[in-house]
């Protein structure tokens, strides 16, 4: 979130730049209409609109001239080719003011990227498990202070990875699993070479293969060799990015007795009305999957993501849903409005705020960016200050590996989506040019 731009060499063809002018521009309206055909009316109250209806950003303290500023950068994006595509979504005091889509769905193909195109978004599926862990604690099922043997007892006998094998000075606990203070890891971030080694030879971690997909194992097999990988760190003293969410949907299926994705559709994708997003696509929505490009444009590298085709052996709390941008914004708007929308209530008001708070303090070590904190399955900011991107304090975001990010900004009543499939070196710098060129729109 927070890296320098890398500066690119890809040469700006004039024919590429008009034809990313003609296909990036979405009127709102046409852009919104997923949106309005979703929201069921609100208890109007002194006759308020519908959540998310479009509106004229002036209506709502925005400026439409300097909001075109954001349109005139991702243009450039697109037309440079650091991006195949992108889709933004702005939406402020419930209404929608800025909805584009720029460039192609597919790199080499004709489709332009649309409102409704699929994306993979990866670690942008934790807030959403993290919500549906929360709805079972709003109905006593679950605890935060639940050790994570209650449920799985092989995680009793954990040990840290020290030359003695140091037992942990407090279980593991299901508030460890929603702030990545666990002391479980991700293979493919780890530095520790151990524990790296170990995640690699249960087939957690796939070196050379593909990063971040553990959806071929059983949700038993997963807990299981898991289990017998030792701790990075003692539990509640350090934030690691971590499997910590993929343990928690395996708890959120203990603690409800289904199937993660489920549980999910019933408690939270059905209620939204987001009916685009799940853990795998339909064989006849397949063709509005948004694609990568073959390379990454700086390096060179390949990118290769996750197959969505077909249902995994395992719904991914970490990184296994798909999305798109209306959807994901229906989200991020209950989040914003206390746990409700449209009258469906998901999570009660306190617990929002609950979740939205500092829950690392000044005990754990580690911080998810400059500037943030975390929550209970959110990045949280501390100040205005602190942090090389725009923002309040108190607002709460993540992303996903493929390029998706999101944030809310409770005391600029302010949600922001945007989806792309460009999991490479640039993709900090487009979430910073992103957050800089919405927060210059706002005027009042």
């Amino acid at each position: 979130m927070n890296s320098p731009r890398i500066r690119r060499c890809a040469p700006r063809a004039a024919a590429i730049a008009a034809w990313a002018a003609c296909v990036a521009f979405a009127t709102l309206t046409s852009a919104t209409t997923a949106l309005a055909q979703q929201a069921q009316p609100l208890h109007k109250r002194h006759g308020s609109a519908p959540s998310l209806a479009p509106a004229k950003p002036a209506a709502v303290g925005m400026s439409a001239e300097r909001l075109e500023l954001l349109t005139r950068a991702f243009e450039k994006e697109v037309a440079d080719k650091a991006l195949p595509g992108v889709n933004i979504m702005v939406a402020r005091k419930g209404r929608v003011v800025y909805a584009k889509a720029f460039g192609v769905r597919e790199p080499g193909k004709a489709d332009p990227m649309a409102m409704d195109t699929l994306f993979r978004i990866y670690s942008m599926t934790k807030p959403m498990a993290t919500v549906a862990a929360m709805i079972l604690v709003d109905e006593g099922k679950l605890q935060i202070s639940d050790p994570v043997s209650k449920f799985f007892p092989a995680f009793k006998d954990m040990k840290v990875v020290t030359p003695n094998g140091e037992v942990p000075a407090r279980p593991m606990l299901v508030q460890d699993l929603m702030r990545h203070t666990s002391g479980i890891g991700y293979g493919e971030i780890t530095q520790n070479p151990v524990v790296k080694e170990a995640y690699a030879k249960a087939g957690l971690y796939k070196p050379g293969v593909i990063d971040f997909d553990v959806r071929d194992l059983s949700p038993a097999d997963m807990v299981d060799r898991l289990s017998k990988i030792p701790l990075l760190h003692q539990p509640n003293t350090a934030w690691e990015y971590s499997l910590s969410t993929d343990l928690l949907g395996r708890v959120v299926e203990a603690a409800s007795g289904k199937r993660l994705g489920d549980f999910m559709a019933e408690r939270l994708f059905k209620p939204l009305k987001m009916n685009e997003t799940a853990f795998a696509v339909a064989p006849e929505k397949m063709g509005r999957l948004a694609q990568p490009f073959d390379k990454d444009p700086v390096t060179g590298n390949p990118f290769k993501l996750i197959d969505v085709s077909k249902p995994p052996a395992n719904d991914s709390a970490g990184a296994g849903a798909v999305s798109t941008t209306p959807d994901f914004l229906r989200f991020a708007q209950m989040m914003l409005d206390g746990g409700t929308l449209d009258g469906k209530r998901i999570l009660s008001r306190t617990t929002v705020r609950w979740m939205t708070s500092d829950h690392h303090g000044p005990r754990i070590t580690g911080e998810p960016a400059p500037g943030y904190t975390f929550g209970l399955g959110f990045a949280v900011r501390r100040g205005d200050g602190l942090s090389f991107s725009a923002g309040t304090a108190g607002d709460y975001n993540w992303g996903g590996y493929a390029g998706t990010v999101f944030w809310i900004d409770p005391k600029e009543q302010l949600v922001a989506v945007m989806m792309m499939q460009s999991p490479g070196a640039q993709r900090l710098y487009h979430r910073n040019l992103l957050r800089q060129l919405v927060y210059q729109a706002i005027v009042d």
